[in-house]
């Protein structure tokens, strides 16, 4: 009697260490990024690995959700679409909050505040804000909310770009006469050009970014949620800011 016992509990404690671990065993979850996006998320020349502010604090996140995360780097505009298709799970990548994107997929609460901006090359003098691009040939990122913002202003030419990268290229070469873009990537790019670019003028709009969710996967989003709140309790943005952003 005793050795059945014995074996009974010998038995349910196995099964309770095998469900435990079962528990313990992360979600995998593909994470899309466009890591052109410095210094949110960009490709490590050295290393070759997806770093930057957003990927730190996903990764954080995930350690809190226990989550497994896979990485896959698209262009803007096809992340946004295929978002919307539940193609990935998630994704981070400095994205606005925008009520048109509400429609397509779910957003987490918000972790950043930015606002659209006017680069120009240093020794451009006419252009002092967004009241005086007419006639000007500006450059935007395909899909982003900067883009959405110059459209709607009057009299401008619009020259779309796969990445801001290219755009602020051109900048400096004279093919556009200004970059609209968020002032986070503005800076990023300013500070490593001082000599060839500025800022005209004022943040003109307030963007929110927020992590995207698929839109089936409420449970994702509510686990996603809870660990942007805890690493926000533990001052993680704050350390991330000052981390990632120029000074």
């Amino acid at each position: 009697m005793k050795r059945s016992l014995l074996l009974v509990l010998i038995w349910l404690l196995l099964v309770s260490i095998m469900a435990t671990s079962c528990s313990q065993q992360a979600t995998k979850v593909r994470v899309a990024t466009n890591a052109t996006y410095p210094p949110f998320t960009y490709i490590d020349e050295q290393t070759g690995q997806i770093v930057g502010f957003d990927i730190d604090l996903i990764k954080a996140i995930a350690q809190k959700g226990n989550l497994e995360i896979e990485f896959v780097d698209v262009a803007f505009k096809p992340l946004l679409e295929d978002m919307a298709q539940g193609k990935y799970d998630t994704a981070i990548s400095a994205i606005s909050i925008t009520e048109g994107r509400k429609k397509d997929m779910l957003f987490s609460d918000p972790y950043f505040v930015a606002g659209h901006v006017v680069t120009v090359r240093k020794d451009n003098t006419s252009i002092t804000g967004k009241d005086n691009l007419v006639g000007k040939v500006i450059g935007v990122e395909i899909g982003s909310t900067s883009a959405d913002s110059v459209s709607e202003m009057a009299g401008v030419t619009i020259k779309d770009y796969v990445d801001y990268g290219s755009a602020f290229n051109d900048l400096m070469n004279g093919v556009v006469d200004a970059v609209v873009s968020d002032n986070t990537i503005a800076v990023n790019y300013v500070t490593e050009n001082p000599d060839k670019l500025r800022i005209a003028g004022e943040p003109f709009t307030q963007e929110y970014y927020g992590i995207a969710v698929a839109k089936n996967k409420a449970e994702l989003l509510a686990r996603i949620n809870a660990g942007l709140k805890a690493v926000k309790r533990e001052g993680l943005i704050e350390k991330l800011t000052q981390k990632w952003l120029p000074k």
